[in-house]
């Protein structure tokens, strides 16, 4: 009974063959993302320059430019994804997403303010977003409690508190007038001049937050199942609410803190992998990973060729998919 409901009733077999499908879509996403741009560089030369065989200005162009920002790319895919994903169950929430119910702004309001106060501790950019994308995370949670929790007041207190750290964001942007260039590109959500520093930040984040949220799969099947059946079979239901809460917002945070407010992909990533995968969060989580991973490069890709030589922020395309596909959800669910 329970596998039928966590699962969806979808076979072993076809979650593996998908999930070997969206491996094979990262491959294709990864090698249009460093091969294709202002300088077209065949694909064979790209494996050469990767494994040390390359030479000239094609590998310099991959090793420095384009390799660690289709790298960062594919970690923030994951990590977004990730993030949704974990608060859809946590939540109970379909429409539950960083950046639309306000965790991505709290991460954002505290990244920007170590971005222009303190420019000089970019390595601590990850951790104090991640005390603002936690403390957002209370807050919602706060407004929302009342006799439980409701998907809908979710998303309203959400909203609120989204608005109200927007609000201090642009307050820090006029403030430090000056510097205002890296906050808009920050508020945009943007792969531009993104290099090995940027690779070595969120990636620690990235290892550590996809392994412990598969280890955390069993615990978020089991929210699935609701409280009362949840509590009945051992599972502090509460605590493990808390912790991967935390480690969302952990998630959440690492990537704001590289690329800025990128907004969506933990809506979008996790609704389509489970249409194909189902709800059993031992093949949904590594699923909405690797789709997360290839849509936000091959995102990145089409927003910095389709318009050349002038490069789309990433985030803008993102809002353009994202803002119909949340509004469809949002008219389904009411």
């Amino acid at each position: 009974m329970e596998e039928k409901k966590v699962g969806g009733g979808i076979s072993t077999g076809r979650r593996v063959f998908v999930l070997a499908a969206f491996a094979v879509f990262v491959v294709v996403a990864f090698s249009a993302s460093v091969t294709l741009g202002s300088v077209r560089i065949p694909l064979e030369e790209i494996w050469q320059s990767i494994f040390g065989a390359g030479a000239g200005t094609h590998q310099q162009i991959i090793m420095n430019i384009r390799l660690p920002r289709t790298i960062v790319a594919a970690l923030v895919g994951i990590n977004l994804a990730l993030s949704g994903a974990i608060l859809q169950a946590v939540m109970k929430n379909p429409l539950a997403d960083p950046h639309i119910i306000g965790i991505s702004s709290g991460a954002g309001l505290a990244g920007i303010t170590m971005m222009l106060v303190f420019p000089g501790h970019e390595y601590l950019i990850t951790p104090v977003a991640f005390v603002g994308a936690m403390s957002a995370a209370i807050v919602i949670y706060i407004l929302a409690w009342k006799n439980g929790i409701r998907p809908v007041r979710i998303i309203l207190a959400g909203v609120a508190v989204s608005a109200f750290l927007g609000a201090g964001i642009s307050a820090m942007m006029i403030f430090y007038s000056d510097k205002v260039h890296g906050a808009l590109m920050f508020m945009a959500g943007g792969l531009a001049a993104r290099s090995w520093p940027h690779v070595t930040i969120i990636l620690p984040y990235a290892i550590a937050g996809a392994l412990l949220a598969f280890l955390g799969s069993k615990h978020l099947n089991i929210l699935q199942l609701g409280d009362e059946i949840a509590k009945g079979l051992g599972l502090n239901v509460e605590m493990t609410r808390v912790v991967m809460t935390a480690l969302a917002a952990l998630l959440a945070a690492s990537a704001v803190s590289v690329v800025g407010l990128l907004g969506f992909v933990g809506l979008i990533v996790p609704h389509a992998t489970r249409l194909l995968i189902g709800s059993d969060y031992r093949f949904l989580l590594p699923g909405a990973a690797l789709l997360g991973a290839a849509v936000v490069m091959g995102s990145d890709t089409f927003a910095r060729t389709a318009f050349a030589p002038t490069e789309l922020p990433v985030g803008i395309l993102m809002a353009v998919l994202g803002a119909p596909f949340f509004l469809f959800l949002l008219r389904r669910e009411l």
